[in-house]
């Protein structure tokens, strides 16, 4: 497990391409049975990802958290971009198809991860925040998400958004998690832009076509920057940053946020004209 420190905005406006992506992108998520994981210091979020190929693999207990297991302390959403696999928490099995979530929840003890084809891997997307309170280990399908379609192929944000670890779905400490498809000719996410002191986010674009690219915007409104993100890779999003994007082509990605609430609709919304 690697370590990223906070920064600030001072910091951000003087920062080059390279110290960017150094401090933000999480450029490698899934390689072949390891747990990749990085820990950032903004809500203390730990994000992966997993790729089980021919044997199951463990989650282990990386030193720098100073306990007895993973979730001793804390609580796991994890959401399946790949083939289809399967999730053993302390002896409960746990299906997923692509685009299915599961939650663990603080206390569960052991954790495996394994695909259902070495020819189709699943790729699981971790994120993992502090917990306070055990919460049911909790399965949901892409089908009990509720599905909801928003935007406008005129502006070309036409996207379905799935809502999986919230307030009216499974629930958490201070986790919430979800994901979003673009449909075919939409390619902004987020937009108009928004930010929320109260919440950090990590964003992990996946299903980006080859040889296509997402640039991912953030900064505070007035001092906006973009990086370059390819398929698979995540980017972590500080609470005084926008967090939006617009691809080459269309593409899906998670949004998975830790902070004092997991109100989804509690956001900062910036007008485009304030945009600098």
């Amino acid at each position: 497990m690697t370590s990223r420190y906070e920064t600030s905005p001072r910091e951000f406006e003087r920062m080059n391409t390279t110290e960017m992506r150094a401090e933000f992108l999480v450029s490698s998520l899934f390689k072949e049975n390891q747990v990749l994981l990085t820990h950032t210091h903004y809500d203390r979020m730990v994000t992966g990802g997993v790729m089980p190929i021919g044997k199951a693999v463990e989650l282990g207990n990386p030193e720098d958290l100073k306990a007895n297991f993973f979730l001793e302390r804390r609580e796991l959403g994890i959401i399946n971009i790949g083939g289809s696999g399967t999730i053993v928490a302390d002896g409960e099995t746990y299906e997923l198809e692509k685009l299915g979530c599961v939650y663990l929840g603080k206390g569960t003890q052991s954790v495996s991860f394994s695909s259902d084809s070495a020819g189709s891997p699943a790729k699981f997307f971790l994120l993992s925040t502090p917990a306070h309170k055990e919460y049911p280990n909790t399965l949901y399908t892409k089908e009990q998400a509720l599905p909801v379609t928003l935007g406008d192929s005129e502006t070309s944000n036409c996207r379905t958004i799935y809502k999986y670890i919230h307030n009216d779905g499974i629930m958490s400490c201070q986790l919430v998690m979800g994901l979003t498809v673009l449909q075919t000719g939409s390619v902004w996410n987020t937009m108009p832009p928004h930010t929320h002191d109260r919440r950090s986010e990590i964003y992990c674009y996946f299903d980006v076509p080859e040889n296509q690219g997402v640039m991912h915007f953030m900064g505070k409104p007035d001092e906006t920057r973009h990086l370059w993100v390819q398929n698979e890779q995540a980017i972590i999003s500080p609470p005084w940053s926008i967090h939006a994007g617009s691809g080459t082509a269309n593409y899906s990605f998670i949004w998975a946020m830790a902070g004092e609430n997991k109100d989804f609709t509690d956001m900062d919304h910036v007008n485009l004209n304030f945009l600098r």
